[in-house]
């Protein structure tokens, strides 16, 4: 497979990804998803963030998240958040710190 190919494709899984946690998945929680997978949807906003301005690109935070969830982070709270156990925002605490190196 050529490299362009091999980029449209990893590019094509990334939109799916962020279709589907978008659109098909709100019920997903992004707690719950750190605590399972080490990363969530505010992980996959900063990477994004961060090949932009990696490129020259300005995008601060919040621009971020708002091409990632379609929404403000305001309202995607509003619409789909709950609130989590504490038992899930202990584990979210130690997941965070084994997983999220470099906030910005």
């Amino acid at each position: 497979m050529d490299d362009q190919t091999r980029l449209e494709l990893e590019a094509a899984a990334f939109r799916a990804l962020r279709e589907h946690l978008m659109e098909k998945r709100t019920d997903v929680q992004n707690i719950d998803m750190m605590n399972l997978a080490g990363f969530c949807r505010n992980c996959l906003s900063r990477w994004y963030q961060e090949a932009a301005n990696e490129r020259g690109i300005e995008m601060d935070k919040t621009e971020a998240r708002e091409i990632f969830y379609g929404m403000t982070m305001d309202a995607w709270k509003a619409n789909y958040q709950t609130d989590a156990s504490a038992e899930k925002q202990k584990d979210f605490e130690k997941a965070f710190k084994e997983n999220v190196t470099d906030q910005k």
